[in-house]
């Protein structure tokens, strides 16, 4: 009879990554892992990702007061400055033209 883990579907792994570890963290990390039932694999991977996820939504995901939200709304709703540096700028070919 195939065991859970045999019966859960996970997509298949092509990408290879390498990294290196004192003998003391290879240790701690086999330790983890078996006491988590996974693979060294399935540890590192699964503990890595979610900090990456969140490493790149706090780039691009701005969590601000609701102060601070409605002078940037207001910022936004300004008419538009004359900018001469922009005016010169836009105003010469593109560099890959």
């Amino acid at each position: 009879m195939p065991s859970a883990k045999q019966l859960r579907k996970r997509p298949a792994k092509s990408s290879r990554i390498g990294l290196r570890a004192t003998p003391e963290q290879e240790a701690v990390l086999r330790h983890a892992a078996d006491a988590c039932h996974k693979s060294l694999t399935e540890f590192v991977t699964d503990n890595a990702c979610e900090p990456a996820e969140q490493a790149l939504l706090d780039q691009q995901l701005f969590m601000v007061s609701r102060e601070k939200y409605q002078q940037f709304v207001e910022l936004l709703d300004r008419s538009p400055e004359f900018n001469t540096g922009l005016t010169d700028l836009f105003s010469r070919p593109s560099p890959w033209n």
